[in-house]
């Protein structure tokens, strides 16, 4: 089973310049200002293929070289338990994760799966360089599978804190290796020691929210629903740490609106995020375009403090052209907030109503739904997309025996760039 390379062009979000990807690219190669870059894929009208192809069967709208072996599409089902407990008349269920009943099968029970397999597939053909990847958890564990199943060989930089996060079925392919920063450090100090391999010709940073594969990928939620509902959704919910998922969901969107089948209406994004740590719900709510003044050691304490760590990003891409900010505006959308308490909360509803255990990040998600009942954001009678973005790990380890993988290195952040690449170099 294969696919064909699929056609597309960048375009740039700030001056809508349009232009040809030279294979790697994160932005426009003419214009220095911050700005994202977009697929324009040449098939405006997209063809559904079969589940046997995974993720790729969305590969018409994937920025794709080929297709890599054991992935998993999102799935998404019509809520029963959590729509009657909630009255709602629409509510629609997108579950990335561990739930075979459903037709869900990612070995990480998380959707940082559709970004992997993206991701990697976009890689060039002739490619002799080594990926690298930072991650506060399930990006992570989501890279290290598809890379080792798939023989890529790739760096993971991830907080030591957050190493009990990259659990397996099976030990790793040697060509996936783990760098930590120390005890104490979060995500940020992740993507400072990894972003420090950049000086050498021997690896290339994967781009995080800059690159296109990342976000077509995690689009593909909304691509799930769309193909199910038979329309674009009313109202999209999920929790965020840089709010990638969020961009990806309105550009999804757009690609919708262009193929015409689908409605002409967007989505009204309200993404949500794990109180205290809440540097992009305060900015929107602030009006401010910018991030509010927080400095680092105040960041770091509150990121530490949240029970959905993946939601820990102190340097998002919200104020970047086509960034959070600007799809926020575009789509009317609006910001929500939970603690700590909620979320667990709303994990246990979700176990209880609908039959499976979900991330605490999905928490997040389903208690901002709750709450913008509540405040009348959202009526009971619009059609809702709830992203769940990861569920069925209680379960995936109550079935098969998992293994923790170790890292291969622990390195401070203030090492210099010599000396990680140094290091880094020798695990090879």
């Amino acid at each position: 089973m294969e696919i064909q390379p699929t056609a597309y062009r960048l375009e740039n979000c700030l001056t809508h310049r349009v232009f040809e990807d030279s294979g790697w690219l994160m932005a426009d190669p003419e214009d220095s200002r911050p700005s994202l870059v977009r697929t324009i894929y040449d098939k405006k009208q997209i063809e559904f293929k079969s589940p046997d192809y995974g993720i790729y069967k969305f590969s018409d709208w994937l920025p794709v070289h080929r297709m890599l072996k054991g992935s998993c599409a999102p799935v998404t089902y019509k809520s029963q338990g959590l729509a009657r407990k909630l009255g709602l008349s629409n509510l629609y269920i997108t579950f990335s994760g561990w739930w075979p009943e459903k037709g869900a099968f990612m070995n990480t029970c998380s959707f940082k799966e559709t970004e992997a397999y993206s991701v990697c597939a976009r890689l060039p053909k002739d490619n002799n360089k080594v990926l690298v990847v930072a991650s506060a958890g399930n990006t992570a564990r989501a890279f290290s599978q598809v890379c080792s199943d798939n023989n890529i060989p790739i760096v993971i930089a991830i907080p030591e804190d957050n190493l009990n996060a990259l659990w397996f079925k099976q030990n790793l392919n040697k060509c996936v290796k783990i760098i930590c920063t120390p005890k104490g450090s979060d995500y940020f100090d992740a993507i400072a020691l990894a972003s420090k391999l950049n000086a050498s010709p021997m690896f290339m940073e994967e781009g995080g929210a800059k690159n296109v594969a990342r976000r077509d990928g995690m689009g593909t939620t909304v691509l799930s629903a769309a193909e199910v509902i038979g329309r674009i959704p009313d109202v999209y919910f999920q929790a965020v740490g840089s709010g990638t998922g969020t961009i990806a969901a309105y550009e999804a969107n757009l690609r919708l609106k262009e193929d015409g089948r689908f409605g002409s209406h967007f989505m009204k994004l309200i993404p949500s995020q794990n109180v205290p740590f809440t540097p992009m719900h305060d900015a929107w709510k602030a009006g401010s375009r910018n991030l509010l003044p927080m400095d680092e050691n105040e960041g770091r304490t509150k990121a530490l403090q949240i029970k959905a760590p993946v939601l820990s990003n102190r340097k998002p891409p919200y104020s970047i052209a086509g960034g959070l900010f600007d799809v926020l505006q575009w789509s009317n959308g609006d910001f929500q907030k939970v603690t700590n308490g909620e979320l667990t909360e709303a994990c246990d509803m979700f176990e209880e109503l609908e039959g499976t255990d979900i991330y605490s990040a999905a928490g997040v998600a389903l208690m901002s739904l709750v709450k913008a009942l509540k405040e009348g954001q959202v009526t009971p009678q619009q059609t809702i997309m709830l992203n769940i973005t990861g569920g069925g790990e209680k379960r995936f380890k109550r079935e098969f025996n998992y293994v923790n993988a170790r890292a291969d290195l622990i390195l401070s952040p203030e090492s210099s760039p010599a000396e990680v690449i140094e290091k880094v170099s020798a695990l090879f």
